[in-house]
């Protein structure tokens, strides 16, 4: 079973994340947070293999800005051994968004307009360890990478490609004959650049 906690300060997202969720055997909500500040502790808590984690978050109570989804992640991989894995879910797509997410430490990157079952697939991929982009966040990357301030090599550029068309890590090992951490690796050079 795949244990998730929803990070989001909408409750009505929640409450359709949850719904899109329990509709699968093989995944559990086991909690729901509004702050960036209650992801955190309930990760450090423990029993959590996904975040669902929103980039944004309201105004806390005293009307300061609480801490970003990418804030949290950070926290989280900075001060547990074995964190759970992030998956951004949110409305926000400019490069700025997308890839100080994917530099904070999350494993992947869907809007939320994404259809139930991307959802599903990508909270499975990301239970197992594998990188998730959604299409429309795969294009981005590859419209910038069209137009680099760094060349990316041409394994990078492969690399690239097959995760654009929804390619899981361990796939695009077996496709391009790559280990997971060889495939990880080639990512981690390309958000960078």
């Amino acid at each position: 079973m795949i244990r998730v906690l929803l990070a989001d300060d909408h409750e009505i997202v929640r409450l359709g994340l949850r719904a899109v969720l329990e509709s699968a055997d093989d995944i559990e909500v086991i909690g729901e947070v509004a702050t960036a500040e209650a992801a955190i502790a309930a990760a450090q808590a423990g029993g959590i293999d996904v975040i669902l984690m929103d980039l944004r978050f309201g105004p806390g109570v005293e009307g300061t800005r609480l801490a970003t989804g990418a804030d949290a992640t950070a926290e989280i991989k900075r001060t547990m051994e074995k964190p759970p894995h992030v998956l951004v879910v949110t409305n926000y797509d400019t490069d700025a968004d997308i890839l100080g997410a994917i530099e904070a430490g999350a494993l992947g990157y869907l809007l939320k307009d994404a259809p139930p079952e991307e959802l599903l697939a990508a909270v499975r991929s990301a239970a197992e360890g594998d990188s998730t982009l959604s299409p429309t966040v795969a294009n981005r990357l590859m419209t910038r990478v069209r137009t680099p301030r760094t060349s990316l090599t041409p394994r990078e550029l492969e690399v690239l490609k097959l995760v654009a068309s929804g390619s899981s890590n361990r796939e695009i090992g077996r496709t391009l004959l790559l280990s997971e951490a060889t495939v990880k690796s080639h990512l981690v050079h390309i958000y960078d650049k």
